[in-house]
């Protein structure tokens, strides 16, 4: 979990910079997060040339989204950041309603046919405990709704996916 560069010296291996952590748990399916992650890529990222999107799969297509997104980020770092733009313009093509009929298969294949890999198993893929990993984080910190706001370890539920630059500026101030 993220801590204030203030409290920098209570952690046992401290950070080389005691940078401040924005988390933001996202749902590939979810309007609110779409718009969210367009003003924090448009917006607020440039302004403050951070932040760190979380796995929140609530819906059915998202979770393998999310794999998609992480095995991305795995294979080419750089490349997350389109990725995610790209799945956020195209969401609704994974809403619920677009794949209550599709099977696991066709989901996959539709997000990216190098996903679909051999004999049906139960085993996952390459990036199956990447999501277990952000997943037990979101729940760990009590993470039950997308877009959620996470500033230095200390979850805000007061954040909007309507905000304005000029909001987050405001609400980031007393903060940095």
């Amino acid at each position: 979990m993220a801590l204030a560069p203030t409290y920098a010296a209570h952690r046992l291996l401290p950070a080389a910079a005691g940078a401040h952590t924005l988390e933001v748990f996202l749902d590939y399916t979810c309007p609110f997060s779409a718009k969210i992650w367009r003003r924090l890529t448009k917006d607020v990222i440039p302004y403050l040339a951070s932040a760190e999107p979380k796995v929140q799969p609530w819906h059915p297509a998202s979770t393998l989204l999310h794999e998609a997104s992480l095995a991305v980020e795995k294979i080419n770092p750089s490349a997350f950041s389109l990725y995610s733009t790209a799945l956020f313009e195209h969401q609704h093509e994974f809403f619920d309603e677009a794949t209550v009929d599709m099977t696991r298969s066709d989901i996959v294949n539709a997000v990216d046919d190098t996903l679909a890999a051999g004999e049906p198993k139960n085993g996952g893929n390459a990036v199956t405990n990447d999501l277990k990993y952000h997943i037990k984080l979101a729940r760990a910190q009590g993470i039950h709704v997308s877009p959620t706001v996470v500033f230095d370890g200390i979850r805000d539920d007061g954040v909007s996916s309507s905000w304005t630059l000029e909001q987050w500026k405001a609400w980031l101030a007393p903060r940095l």
